[in-house]
C-alpha cells in the first residue's frame, strides 16, 4: 500500500488508516484485533484512536478502544511496526475523564490524559498525538458556538500558546512524537504554527477534520493552508457516517446499523442532505461501483489527503475500505463529482 509522509516528519503512513472507534462497543476485543490483522496484512500501518472511544462516548465503556488495541501490540509484538495516533478530548463537561470534574486543555488535564492512554496502550510513547476539539468555542466540536455561528469567547479560555507549551513538555518526556490536531479552523492551526515558530512548542504536523462527497468545506480555506505549511489531512468520516453506503437510501434504517442502535447520525441529516447522499450513491453506481467504495477512493484520491482514515464493524466492511484505497480515480469520475457538487454544494459540514 502507498506510504506517504506525514507532515514535515520523517514519517511515513499507508494511504489507508484504520479507525478504531467501534472497538469496545459495536465491536469486541477479538473483532478488534481481526480488524487489526486483516488491515496490516493489507499494508496499513497507521492506527488512529482517542481517549474518548468508543463512540457512543460513556463513563463505562470510555477508554476499551485503546485497551483493545493496547492487547493487540502486547499479543504481536509489533509496536515498532504500529504509527500510532491518539487523542486528548478538548474543553468537556463530561467528568468520567478526569475523575469527577469537567476536563480542559491545561497541564494537569493533558498529562493526566497521556498518561491513562500510554498505559491503556502498553506503550511508552505515541507517534501521534491530538488535539480532539479545541477548547475555545468554534461552529462544531463538542464545546460550540453559541448564537448563529458568531465566535464567542470564554473568560477563563485556555491560550493556545499556553497548550502548546504543554506538548512541548510531551515531546521532550519522550511519551510522543508529534503534534496533531482535529476539527480545528484555519484561524486555530495558523495560530498554533505562529506560536510553535515563536518557539513556543512543537509544530503542528497534521490535522484531522471530516472531509467526504457531501462535507467538502476543508477545500475551502484549510487545503491551500496545509499544503503551503506541509500539514497532513487525515479525513475522517469518508462515508459520512454510513450515508454514503446507500444503506439509508429512501429512508431505510436497517438493523443493526449505527442510526439505528444509536440515532446520533444529525450532522448527516440536514436539509438536502438525503438528496445529496441518494445523488451520490446513484453516482457510484453508473461508474460500476458500490457507493462505499466509490465515496471513499475518491478521499483517498485527493492530492491533499494523506490518509483516509476508515472505520468498520464487520470484517466485510473493512474489505471494501481496502478496496477503495485500489481505486483508480478517472478525471471522468471527479468532472461527474465535481458537477453535481456545484448542484449541492457541501450539506452536512
Amino acid at each position: 500500500m502507498e506510504k506517504r509522509r506525514l507532515g514535515r516528519t520523517d514519517i511515513l503512513v499507508s494511504k489507508i488508516c484504520l479507525g478504531t472507534m467501534t472497538f469496545g462497543e459495536q465491536n469486541t476485543e477479538a473483532e478488534g484485533h481481526a480488524q487489526l490483522d486483516l488491515a496490516f496484512e493489507n499494508g496499513v500501518n497507521f492506527v488512529d484512536t482517542a481517549e474518548l472511544y468508543p463512540i457512543p462516548p460513556k463513563a463505562e465503556t470510555q477508554g476499551r478502544t485503546e485497551t483493545i488495541i493496547g492487547t493487540w501490540m502486547k499479543a504481536r509484538g509489533n509496536r515498532d511496526k504500529v504509527i500510532l495516533a491518539s487523542k486528548v478530548v478538548g474543553r468537556t463537561e463530561n467528568d468520567w475523564f478526569r475523575g469527577s470534574r469537567p476536563s480542559r486543555l491545561v497541564r494537569a488535564d493533558i498529562f493526566d490524559a497521556i498518561d491513562k492512554s500510554l498505559a491503556k496502550l502498553q506503550t511508552d510513547y505515541l507517534d501521534l498525538y491530538q488535539i480532539h476539539w479545541p477548547e475555545r468555542r468554534t461552529p462544531w466540536g463538542a464545546n460550540p458556538t453559541r448564537v448563529n455561528g458568531h465566535p464567542e469567547t470564554d473568560a477563563d479560555e485556555t491560550p493556545i500558546s499556553e497548550t502548546l507549551a504543554v506538548f512541548d513538555e510531551l515531546v521532550k518526556a519522550g511519551k510522543i512524537r508529534h503534534l496533531g490536531l482535529s476539527n480545528e479552523s484555519t484561524w486555530g492551526l495558523m495560530r498554533f504554527i505562529s506560536e510553535a515558530e515563536k518557539g513556543i512548542g512543537p509544530r503542528v504536523v497534521s490535522i484531522q477534520n471530516a472531509y467526504n462527497l457531501v462535507n467538502r468545506t476543508f477545500e475551502v480555506n484549510l487545503a491551500e493552508a496545509c499544503f503551503r505549511e506541509d500539514v497532513s489531512l487525515l479525513a475522517y468520516s469518508p462515508l459520512a457516517q454510513g450515508y454514503l453506503t446507500g444503506k439509508y437510501d429512501h429512508g431505510a434504517l436497517p438493523e443493526g446499523s449505527r442510526k439505528q442502535l444509536f440515532d446520533r447520525l444529525q450532522r448527516y441529516e440536514k436539509p438536502g442532505a438525503a438528496e445529496a447522499h441518494l445523488a451520490y450513491n446513484e453516482l457510484a453506481r453508473s461508474f460500476g461501483l458500490e457507493p462505499a467504495i466509490f465515496a471513499s477512493a475518491f478521499v483517498t484520491s485527493r492530492p491533499f489527503v494523506t490518509a483516509n482514515i476508515v472505520g468498520a464493524t464487520s470484517i466485510e466492511q473493512l474489505q471494501a475500505a481496502l478496496a477503495a484505497g485500489e481505486v483508480t480515480w478517472t478525471e471522468e469520475m471527479q468532472k461527474a463529482v465535481d458537477d453535481l457538487h456545484q448542484k449541492v454544494g457541501n450539506p452536512c459540514p
